[in-house]
């Protein structure tokens, strides 16, 4: 596939981006360049390659789930200005 300077132009309208003719070159150049690599991936076989889940084949290490950190709910409601079933009440400020 290939892009000309008119439907450059054309997607850069649609964008609404204003493009100067260096620029809309420039643009077609690069995009092309993506494109013929693009053509070039695709012609690569790839039958019976499984495809992966990450790039590194790499185990992550995992801690045990623990609790380290003792429940301090009932000291921070008593202090708090009110409270009831264990939340905290806040005055509407949404009508």
């Amino acid at each position: 596939m290939s892009l000309n300077l008119e439907q450059v132009f054309r997607t850069a309208r649609l964008a609404r981006l204003a493009v100067s003719n260096a620029e809309a070159e420039r643009t077609a150049a690069q995009l092309n360049d993506i494109f013929a690599l693009i053509e070039q991936m695709q012609a690569v076989n790839t039958r019976g390659v499984e495809p992966m889940s990450h790039a590194v084949d790499l185990a992550q290490r995992l801690r045990d789930d623990q609790v380290t950190e003792t429940d301090h709910r009932a000291d921070f409601q008593a202090i708090a200005p009110e409270t009831e079933a264990g939340l905290y009440l806040v005055p509407k400020v949404i009508e």
